[in-house]
């Protein structure tokens, strides 16, 4: 039997991610060529933001992740894939790991285990990527430093689990009907949700999500269990604070993979930071947007995991708070750079 292009395409994957797994620096940007197209579009986190090619994601992203991790290993508990606007992806989701060494991004290192959080997108043609969109949870290794300078995260902090099935590296033959379904699911979750200015009862939460539902979000804002979890450590202070939020509908990119589905935008929302603040920060009345990558699995009908990944830096960026900046000035003692 002919394997559907998603299941050709995961497999094509499997070379970039068996790269990362037993790293080898030598042979990684070769490894790279080989799977990426020569012009492709690479849009990464805050600050490493769009590079150029293959090239330009070995020399300022993996090259110095490798120098201060140098046995970085890739771990993935999330492979699926899945068309979306006429074009073809595979989302992938896990952790980056290893001893970390040396400083990265001017974040002091501790000679410790690190694992750092990704969500990660590629959109394929003729069997090579063309384009990834991703975010790596950079204020995570602040954390895990000791060199996170703003304010505590309202949930718990930890390194995030995969999926409690352990089935997320989905290999087996494409399920169109499966699929479609938890497409399906998820669509009318978040069309609901997004009758909040009419009120709790109006999202239904209680009617998608499971009653053990967890909910992982990124270094900054934490992970949080259960419908109660959710909407008192992140849903109504994000509402209180962003009230106007909308999507760019054209911006996503959203497919299933039997139990899975994934989202992706760059950027995906503008809103505007206003009554009493976001994370710790004051008002601005300054509208913003954001980037928020996401996977859901189903169980039984019901959402009872979802990861989600928002690229922080580039909100604080946007509303002007240098967070690196508030970095060093906190760990300059550990740089041996203090003045006299």
């Amino acid at each position: 039997m002919t394997k559907s292009i998603h299941n050709q395409n995961k497999e094509r994957l499997g070379a970039f991610r068996a790269a990362l797994y037993d790293c080898d620096a030598s042979r990684l940007r070769g490894q790279l060529n080989e799977i990426f197209a020569p012009d492709c579009l690479v849009q990464l986190a805050n600050p490493l933001e769009t590079l150029e090619g293959a090239a330009g994601l070995y020399e300022q992203a993996y090259a110095p992740l490798l120098r201060a991790l140098p046995d970085l290993e890739r771990r993935d508990f999330i492979v699926m894939a899945g068309e979306s606007q006429g074009a073809d992806w595979v989302g992938c989701c896990g952790h980056y790991l290893g001893v970390f060494e040396r400083p990265w991004l001017d974040i002091p290192p501790t000679m410790h285990m690190l694992a750092m959080r990704y969500h990660e997108f590629f959109r394929f043609e003729d069997g090579r990527i063309v384009e990834m969109q991703a975010l790596w949870d950079i204020p995570q290794v602040m954390m895990q430093a000791g060199a996170w300078p703003l304010a505590p995260s309202l949930a718990v902090e930890w390194v995030v689990p995969g999926p409690a099935t352990a089935d997320g590296i989905i290999e087996s033959p494409y399920d169109g009907a499966r699929s479609r379904a938890s497409l399906q699911w998820v669509t009318d979750m978040l069309t609901a949700m997004g009758r909040s200015l009419e009120g709790i009862e109006a999202m239904q939460l209680e009617r998608y999500w499971h009653p053990k539902f967890n909910w992982y979000g990124p270094a900054g804002i934490g992970s949080m269990r259960r419908i109660s979890g959710f909407r008192n450590w992140h849903q109504i202070p994000f509402l209180k604070a962003l009230p106007d939020r909308g999507v760019y509908i054209d911006n996503g990119i959203m497919f299933g993979d039997a139990d899975y589905v994934a989202f992706t935008a760059w950027p995906g929302m503008h809103m505007t930071v206003s009554g009493d603040g976001w994370l710790g920060i004051a008002p601005s009345n300054k509208e913003i947007t954001m980037r928020s990558l996401d996977f859901w699995r189903r169980e039984k009908g019901l959402i009872r995991e979802n990861w989600v990944l928002v690229d922080l830096l580039h909100v604080y960026e946007q509303l002007g708070v240098d967070v690196f900046e508030r970095m060093r000035e906190l760990t300059v003692a550990r740089h041996g750079r203090m003045q006299d």
